[in-house]
């Protein structure tokens, strides 16, 4: 990967940190007023605040606390939505960089730097902010345990080495930012980590720090919601990339089952036994024949994901014909 060069070759790096907020009113001036206005490597900084519907005054604490742009979504669209809206539009005013931050001051405005030298130093398309969750105190032992576990799955799942992957502290090069596509309406957390390792986008993680919890999480009712919705995107997140092997995983286990049954069979048949065992027969048939016709739809399902990553490639290049014809009208 080459160092940074931005906006043609001009050397000019363009930063767009976008905070998607619901209901932030009172934490959004806190963290606004943490976030640094000057980087290192970076000329231009702009604060995108993304509002998901909210009820309360988000929209005019934004504008009076130095957002540089706002978005008013007209309903509550979810986190997931949210993140994405804001990825489109930072990438159409222009940003290099973009940097995902959370409205409720949970991440240190200061490591921001930390979280954007991989990127300038061209060692990294996608960075994130790993909060060594184990040490931060407002966490419970469930929620420290559960989240270990959950990171540990996506860096399996994904090839990555990420230690924290639901941080919402994040980088994104503009090049990582057209490539993404999140479906998942729950959270792009898990979603952007797994595409980052499927569509081999260089990702790396840096250490950052946490600041005192000003108020509880938004994102789910209890743990055992957040579990069930977790496990529901990234199994669906991971199929829609690895449809064959799923697929013939679960058909295997099925037609196995089947074959074990079939031998049972036989075994009461050669002992003059097989008249009472006819069910056997019909299930492990039975059995056989699913697990079969599921391995098959895992063949269709792999050249539909071929098919995905094609239209993927296609959207891609649609983004940057997108941005280069926006670039040129503002020039």
């Amino acid at each position: 990967m080459k160092k940074l060069s931005m906006n043609e070759g001009s050397g000019f790096v363009k930063l767009i940190i976008q905070i998607p907020c619901l209901n932030e009113e009172k934490t959004l001036p806190i963290t606004l007023r943490e976030i640094p206005r000057h980087y290192q490597g970076i000329d231009e900084v702009e604060v995108l605040v993304i509002d998901d519907g909210s009820t309360d005054n988000t929209v005019q604490v934004a504008r009076q606390h130095g957002a540089d742009h706002i978005i008013e979504l007209t309903n509550h669209k979810g986190l997931a939505e949210c993140f994405m809206v804001g990825l489109d539009a930072s990438l159409r005013l222009g940003a290099d960089i973009i940097v995902n931050t959370d409205g409720d001051n949970q991440y240190k405005g200061e490591d921001i730097q930390k979280l954007i030298q991989p990127i300038l130093s061209g060692e990294a398309d996608m960075v994130i902010g790993d909060r060594n969750v184990k040490e931060i105190r407002h966490f419970s032992f469930i929620k420290k345990r559960l989240q270990t576990l959950g990171s540990w799955v996506i860096r399996h799942l994904s090839g990555t080495r990420v230690p924290d992957a639901t941080s919402g502290f994040r980088a994104f090069s503009k090049e990582a930012a057209l490539r993404l596509n999140v479906i998942s309406r729950f959270t792009y957390t898990l979603e952007t980590v797994i595409q980052a390792g499927k569509k081999n986008i260089a990702i790396t993680h840096v250490p950052v720090r946490t600041n005192q919890v000003l108020r509880s999480s938004r994102l789910f009712v209890n743990i055992f919601s957040y579990i069930k919705r977790s496990t529901a995107t990234i199994v669906r997140i991971y199929t829609l990339y690895e449809p064959l092997k799923i697929f013939l995983m679960m058909g295997a286990v099925i037609f196995g089952i089947g074959f074990l049954l079939s031998v049972r069979y036989l075994y009461f048949f050669f002992n003059g036994q097989g008249a009472g065992h006819i069910q056997s027969l019909i299930l492990a048939a039975i059995l056989m024949i699913v697990g079969f016709q599921v391995g098959m739809i895992g063949l269709l399902a792999d050249i539909n994901a071929a098919n995905r990553r094609l239209i993927e490639d296609v959207l891609h290049r649609i983004k940057k014909m997108e941005l280069f014809r926006t670039n040129n009208k503002n020039k």
